[in-house]
């Protein structure tokens, strides 16, 4: 079975919605309970977080694209035997909290870390426990993990590491851990071998700390306390590293003093929404689009309808020539169909349509115009009255 692990940064492009974020805030619950993940599994449970967080508790099950999730955690490769086992994994995978609640009152719990997952027409269902999406969602203690910056990793161990001390950064270190709490943050706990000091150091921790310092954002030094000739605990003390410092842990100030931002939270896009699209497409691209949503008439959805606007390029440019009255009127039903559609419905959508394009140049029309394109214009409906072919009946 041959499989290949891709190291370069995500392709934003072939992105959408939560996924083009750089980033997925962790809560510490999930960081903890993730030792004994494989490589893979880990960089799994992160892209599946990241695709859900905007609707952990109010959205009951999530969907991604199989080979999208494949193209984020960089597996490069057709192996859907290898995702199914990674997906059990998760499924099988303890998550266990113990911590302080809102209350200050003690709350232990557990979970697996996925209630179940599906794949079934190339896309991964999946969902979390009441419960742990609670838990997940919860804003006051987190890590940021950038998904650049994960993809490199080679090794679980070095992975573990680097989450486990990077929600530390701000303080600088990560406080003592006990060596059998250590040993659990790196899956090794139930191993004989990895109770001996010396094989830990020369086989978990020294690998590990050479990758972190050598892939990530963030440099690390290994501290340890000793009583009498035996070592108790280790810390590691962390610093940012100013090779690799391409985390942007901007907060938002300026972006939220900016008249766009006001405009997007007019129309009702959330604030974490708002700046990830400025972020993306720049103030003047999506200043242009929001004036171009304000020309449409009877928008049911004005942010799902900006959403696709950005996505598949709608425009406010005039056309050389007037469309007839049922080329307008299928104009729009296409447009809010699209705008409908949830961000791996229109990836999936968009990549069926490109498959039955047989033409070079409408493919690269299409590419170009997305459902606007003036060469697919027969295909594209007859695509839509496919899908949805009630919508069409009038014309």
């Amino acid at each position: 079975m041959s499989k290949d692990y891709k190291t370069d940064d995500i392709p934003k492009e072939k992105l959408t919605g939560a996924l083009r974020r750089g980033s997925v805030k962790k809560h510490v619950a999930a960081i903890h309970v993730s030792g004994k993940l494989t490589l893979l599994q880990r960089k799994l449970s992160n892209v599946l977080l990241l695709n859900a967080y905007d609707t952990l508790t109010t959205g009951q099950v999530h969907m991604i694209d199989a080979r999208t999730l494949c193209l984020m955690i960089g597996y490069n490769s057709n192996d859907m035997d290898t995702l199914k086992a990674s997906l059990r994994g998760l499924a099988e995978t303890v998550a266990e909290w113990d911590m302080l609640d809102d209350q200050g009152q003690q709350e232990w719990g557990v979970s697996s870390l996925l209630s179940y997952a599906r794949l079934k027409g190339g896309v991964c269902e999946y969902a979390y426990s009441p419960a742990l999406a609670a838990k997940l969602s919860d804003p006051a203690v987190f890590a940021l993990i950038n998904l650049n910056i994960q993809r490199r990793f080679t090794s679980g161990h070095a992975l573990a590491l680097y989450e486990n001390c990077y929600r530390f950064v701000r303080t600088g270190s990560t406080g003592w851990w006990s060596l059998d709490l250590f040993r659990r943050l790196m899956g090794v706990e139930d191993s004989d071998y990895y109770a001996i000091y010396k094989h830990l150091n020369a086989k978990i921790i020294k690998p590990a700390v050479a990758e972190v310092n050598k892939t990530s954002n963030i440099v690390v030094t290994p501290e340890i306390r000793k009583r009498g000739r035996a070592v108790t605990d280790i810390r590691f003390k962390i610093a940012e590293n100013p090779q690799l410092a391409i985390l942007d842990l901007d907060d938002g100030t300026g972006v939220r003093r900016s008249d766009v931002y006001s405009r997007l939270l007019a129309l009702g896009v959330s604030d974490r929404l708002a700046r990830q699209w400025i972020a993306q497409h720049g103030e003047d691209h999506v200043a242009e689009k929001i004036a171009y949503v304000g020309q449409q008439r009877n928008v049911k959805n004005p942010v799902g309808y900006l959403s696709a606007a950005l996505k598949d390029g709608f425009t406010t440019e005039p056309k050389p020539a007037a469309p007839s009255s049922s080329r307008a009127k299928d104009l729009e039903r296409i447009r809010d169909l699209v705008a409908s559609r949830t961000p791996t419905q229109r990836d999936a959508d968009r990549r069926l349509f490109m498959s039955q394009i047989e033409s070079a140049d409408a493919r690269a029309d299409f590419e170009r115009h997305g459902w606007m394109s003036a060469l697919n214009t027969v295909s594209i409906k007859a695509f839509w009255q496919e899908m949805v072919p009630d919508e069409f009946e009038e014309t």
